[in-house]
């Protein structure tokens, strides 16, 4: 399952969110070339990735916002931009450019942080926004608990499209973080702690907003749901003619 898109207009170009989505697609098509050559990976990921016992050392700090920016593979990338483009132009919206730029970024370098501080001996490199995002994602669920996420289910042959409420949606994506860290070797492949670190932090980095909005009231007055209009879409009926077949 994941989600295609929310009903929840921004009333702004979402200017930042665009801007790091272009970032991140720029960065993942100048490493490209070094996808077939391991030793051109390997330089990259080791002068730019986060790779905590490089910083336990006392280096490469700066390698806790330039990961964020690095992705592994293609279908790596797509997940967090698509999960990037439904979510944050909302609190973009909400926070303006330049303060949602840094509460992106902060959540980002927690997330590094949470994974760093769990093992700050690991020289298994982290890359990728999906952190950042994370924070992006507990931000929205603390904003708009109740509106409307259209996910796609697909289970071998079936699929369909059902619309939930944000809290369950994204209450079921923290859920699967916490079973995923639990079950985890430690020994690489998805960064747990660093989704669980960067939820957190931006839930936490959006509730003096959402005090200031009212807090409960804020909720209240909308049920939880966006306090604008939602979105609505139609369904295109298609052109192409149904046959029937013969008995």
């Amino acid at each position: 399952m994941f989600p295609i898109r929310d009903h929840n207009p921004s009333r702004r170009p979402a200017l930042v969110t665009y801007a790091l989505i272009a970032l991140n697609v720029a960065v993942f098509l100048a490493m490209l070339p070094s996808y077939g050559d391991d030793r051109a990976l390997l330089g990259l990921y080791s002068n730019w990735a986060m790779v905590p016992a490089r910083i336990s050392l006392g280096n490469g700090y700066y390698t806790l916002f330039t990961s964020m920016f690095m992705h592994g593979g293609i279908l790596h990338i797509a997940g967090n931009m698509l999960f990037l483009w439904i979510f944050g132009d909302n609190l973009e919206d909400e926070m303006g450019h330049l303060r949602y730029l840094i509460f992106y970024l902060l959540c980002g370098v927690a997330a590094g942080m949470a994974q760093y501080l769990a093992a700050p001996d690991a020289r298994i490199p982290m890359v990728g926004a999906s952190g950042a995002i994370a924070g992006v994602l507990g931000g929205y669920m603390l904003m708009f608990p109740k509106a409307r996420v259209d996910v796609f289910f697909f289970f071998i042959v079936f699929f369909k499209v059902v619309p939930l409420p944000a809290w369950l949606m994204l209450g079921f994506w923290f859920g699967l973080q916490l079973l995923g860290e639990l079950g985890s070797s430690g020994d690489g492949g998805v960064a747990y702690l660093a989704h669980i670190g960067g939820f957190i932090a931006g839930a936490l980095a959006t509730y003096p907003l959402w005090l200031r909005r009212g807090g409960r009231v804020f909720w209240d007055r909308t049920n939880g749901a966006p306090p604008h209009a939602a979105a609505r879409y139609r369904i295109q009926t298609t052109s192409v003619p149904i046959v029937r077949r013969r008995k």
